[in-house]
């Protein structure tokens, strides 16, 4: 037998007080309404009957649903980005939220759909995220409730984004050379057709300027993304005399073909060669052989930092994200030392 849930009244009843008494306590206005005692005993027999509010009916009282939409262009559907939505869906839930993801996989029109339903489902607030960092055009819908972009921009510059901080990633992984000892440093870039790419080079060239290396001693092979334009790269840079004693790649794919021309080059990583990787892509980065060292991306971070601030606008704690406020948080990349990087080599 179903034991019935117990209701508002029956707390009422059990603590000697009136129904609006129990409603002024557990919704946090009992101050200088409901006497201090009298608190005590709601809350007493609250916790006896274990009571919880119908939240349906606190969502009419309030005009919210505790529900947050979150529009993803390939998040769900990919391994690289999943860590953004988990730390997004854990901070909203330690609030009381529950989150609805929807992955559009890079479809405008059923982007613009989403967020429409979204709406007509009356979520709190809706954040759009990416798997890769990129500019976007948020779709109309998103604009009519509190919003915010994690992993990505706003063309037109109408909403917050939380993205990581891409220039001080590729200047951390160029220090980390440096200050190994190593100037012969090459950097391996992505297509430019990804901010991340620019970005990640202007850093490389700042801590190589600060370390004393010119232009004419920074090395930038255009590459790519993945582990074939990473192995052709390397057979480029490492086939001639003077080569590097160092690469920074593009991301740990790129690495990951850096290190098997290396292994087919009988050059021993990280003795002759350091190799340092970006992203700390899950279930690759660690388990190459040698473990590779490499600038993690910050996406548990990035998703819960947006979700804490999506969440101060619908709870009137913060600007609404969506009300024409736009600025960027850039959250820091770390650098995960493993074992391909090492003291430059002798002579």
């Amino acid at each position: 037998m179903v034991k019935r849930k117990a209701t508002a009244l029956d707390v009422a009843r059990r603590a000697g007080v009136s129904r609006s008494a129990v409603s002024l306590v557990l919704n946090g206005r009992a101050t200088g309404n409901v006497t201090a005692e009298r608190q005590e005993r709601v809350l007493r027999a609250a916790a006896e009957l274990d009571y919880t509010p119908n939240s349906v009916a606190l969502s009419l009282r309030n005009q919210q649903t505790s529900t947050i939409g979150i529009i993803t262009d390939d998040i769900v559907t990919s391994p690289f980005a999943g860590r953004l939505i988990s730390g997004a869906s854990r901070t909203a839930l330690a609030r009381g939220y529950m989150v609805l993801v929807v992955d559009t996989e890079h479809d405008r029109a059923r982007e613009s759909a989403a967020a429409q339903q979204l709406v007509h489902r009356q979520v709190d607030g809706i954040m759009y995220a990416t798997g890769s960092l990129r500019e976007v055009t948020a779709p109309p819908a998103m604009l009519t409730l509190p919003a915010i972009l994690a992993n990505c921009t706003d063309d037109a510059s109408r909403l917050q984004s939380v993205i990581p901080a891409e220039v001080e990633g590729g200047r951390a992984a160029a220090q980390l050379l440096i200050d190994l000892g190593h100037r012969r440093i090459t950097l391996l870039t992505g297509t430019l057709s990804s901010p991340a790419a620019p970005q990640r080079e202007q850093g490389y060239r700042e801590a190589m300027e600060a370390a004393g290396l010119g232009r004419e001693q920074q090395h930038v092979h255009a590459t790519g993304w993945d582990i074939d334009e990473g192995y052709r790269a390397a057979s480029c840079v490492l086939g001639g005399n003077n080569r590097p004693t160092a690469i920074v790649c593009s991301n740990d794919r790129v690495a990951t073909g850096v290190l098997l021309y290396a292994a087919a080059a009988g050059l021993r990583v990280p003795q002759d060669l350091s190799v340092v990787g970006y992203d700390d892509q899950q279930n690759l980065a660690a388990n190459l052989v040698p473990a590779l060292t490499t600038v993690a991306l910050p996406h548990a971070e990035i998703g819960e930092m947006a979700m804490s601030m999506l969440l101060d606008a619908v709870e009137g704690t913060a600007s609404a994200a969506g009300s024409g406020q736009a600025g960027t948080l850039h959250v820091p990349c770390r650098i995960i030392p493993r074992a391909s990087t090492a003291a430059v080599p002798a002579g």
